[in-house]
């Protein structure tokens, strides 16, 4: 397009996409952008998957951005639509996923008269977002877009919010071209700062390095682990990050978060030196803050992160080192500078490794059990995405992650994430297995995005944890309030009728021994295909708490 010619808007916009090479958007439709949809019907370069809930649109952007490293994109309409999509802003702020949410806006002749769904959008995403803006002259969509894509993607990745006028969308315009893709500003490492912590690390005794986070990527991974390996360092992730580091490793410790492994957070409690790659140490990392004080008098922190206004704002840093995750990691992993190796990480890889080994249990349905089945049936490389629920900690604790991107979990504890997430990984890895896991209560907040699955036909074994209840707040409950149950109590439908009625096929397994038999059924098939798994409440914790046990004060 050479800009001479006069189009709408909404053309404008969707050319900008292109140049900014958006393949994909997840929507949800609304007559303020019908003019985006008009051009999109035109643009068959960018598919558009028409979800049924603008939250399950939001995760499945933020779950895009996250395995691409670019924005994933979302357009919704505006008051209603745009309350509803908020969830995913503050999942991909919270979790640092590059993300640009489009919403259409009232027109510009309506404003500040309360009109039909009228909010003030640019304000009320203002906290949530890394910017919100509106654009109301159509001559300026290329610079807003270009904005919107550096924005998200630079420094500490987040999301970006851009209202859409609806009248602005149909406005011609002439003369303005889209702007070149923008990419990532590039962040080398300094050379001092990389003698630096060597000297810090050489002269340590007991070094943990954490990671995970902001700009993560597999070049990162790959450079990092070579580094880590070669020290003998131990490796753990910060919650929800397991996918960033190869579990397979020697030098692999776990995951923090909540309900870690004992050993690994009193070795990271009794480190002389923290090396944190990547995370912000976040509340559920750090345990609220108690297993990494901000003041942490007795460790030394060494604090590496793509974003300088994530250095030193919660935690003393005696090394802080801006810089891009790959960039520094291939820098250590090329560093010369000779550090004796640890032999630390050897002890905490068997840690782990005995921590992520099922044991025996007297529930009629082990989940233990059920993830160690899976991991002999399913490929290596299958990709696991889950929303928020203690069910979730079985995963976390028995899975092996071992390739990028293998994990799409909400580090913020969105509920409902799983079933969006695995269709946007099955949209974007078709040749791959997906997973998505799901409590009973989390399913149903998203779990009408079975339907979009189906529609497109995405290949996606969905498991659904059924234990009638809010597992996570029921066990809080049963610590604080022994055995007065309120609040809590879920009656569950016949989940495995349900995904049939999506086009599943669909089982229900109540016993750990019809469960490997219904996976490999299920494996044997294509499409989508459902596991229904009834659990016994009784049986709260992947860390073997009991709810008799919660009530006689044994929570661990």
């Amino acid at each position: 397009m050479t800009g001479s010619e006069a189009i709408s808007g909404g053309r404008l916009l969707v050319d900008c996409l292109l140049a900014q090479g958006c393949e994909r958007i997840f929507s949800v439709p609304g007559e303020s952008f019908l003019a985006v949809l008009d051009a999109l019907h035109d643009t068959p370069q960018i598919e558009n998957i028409v979800c049924r809930h603008e939250g399950g649109a939001a995760f499945m952007a933020c779950a895009d951005g996250s395995i691409t490293g670019r924005p994933g994109v979302c357009f919704v309409t505006r008051g209603t639509g745009a309350t509803n999509a908020s969830i995913g802003v503050l999942a991909a702020r919270q979790d640092s996923q590059p993300m640009v949410l489009f919403v259409g806006d009232i027109d510009r002749t309506m404003r500040d008269r309360e009109g039909f769904q009228e909010l003030d959008l640019p304000a009320m995403f203002g906290p949530l977002a890394k910017w919100s803006a509106r654009i109301d002259d159509p001559g300026r969509i290329s610079e807003y877009v270009s904005r919107a894509w550096s924005t998200a993607i630079s420094g500490r990745p987040g999301p970006v919010v851009l209202a859409l006028p609806g009248d602005m969308l149909t406005q011609e315009v002439s003369g303005v071209v889209p702007w070149p893709e923008a990419a990532r500003p590039a962040q080398a490492v300094c050379p001092d700062a990389m003698e630096a912590m060597s000297r810090l690390i050489g002269d340590a005794c007991a070094p943990v390095a954490i990671i995970g986070g902001a700009g993560w990527n597999e070049k990162a991974r790959h450079y990092f682990a070579q580094f880590a390996e070669r020290i003998g360092i131990p490796v753990a992730a910060a919650f929800r990050r397991q996918d960033a580091f190869p579990n397979s490793s020697g030098v692999w410790a776990g995951n923090l978060g909540y309900g870690p492994n004992p050993k690994l957070a009193q070795r990271v409690r009794e480190a002389d030196l923290l090396l944190v790659l990547g995370a912000r140490l976040d509340e559920a990392t750090s345990e609220s803050y108690s297993l990494v004080t901000p003041f942490h008098s007795d460790q030394l922190l060494i604090h590496v992160h793509p974003d300088p206004e994530e250095l030193g704002r919660v935690y003393r840093t005696d090394l802080a080192i801006c810089a891009d995750m790959a960039e520094f990691a291939e820098a250590a992993c090329l560093w010369d500078e000779d550090i004796v190796p640890f032999d630390a990480g050897k002890k905490a890889h068997r840690d782990w490794q005995e921590w992520s080994t099922p044991a025996e249990s007297e529930a009629r349905l082990d989940l233990g059990k059920c993830i160690a089945a899976m991991r002999e049936a399913l490929p290596a490389d299958a990709i696991l995405c889950n929303g928020s629920g203690n069910f979730a900690m079985w995963w976390h604790r028995y899975w092996h992650f071992d390739h990028f991107p293998s994990q799409l979990s909400p580090a913020c504890g969105a509920m409902g994430y799983g079933v969006p997430a695995a269709v946007a990984a099955a949209r974007r890895f078709p040749e791959r297995c997906v997973v998505a896991l799901a409590g009973d209560g989390d399913f149903l907040m998203n779990g009408q995005e079975l339907a979009t699955a189906a529609q497109y036909g995405c290949d996606i074994l969905a498991i659904v944890v059924d234990n009638s209840g809010y597992g996570t707040i029921r066990m809080h409950q049963e610590r604080t309030f022994p055995g007065r149950v309120s609040g809590t109590e879920l009656k569950s439908p016949d989940f495995a009728a349900l995904g049939r009625a999506y086009g599943a096929w669909a089982m229900r397994v109540e016993k750990t021994a019809d469960f490997a038999p219904a996976l490999a059924e299920a494996q044997a098939r294509k499409g989508l295909r459902l596991l229904h798994l009834v659990t016994d409440m009784e049986f709260i914790s992947a860390s073997g708490h009991t709810i008799t046990s919660l009530r006689n004060g044994n929570s661990g």
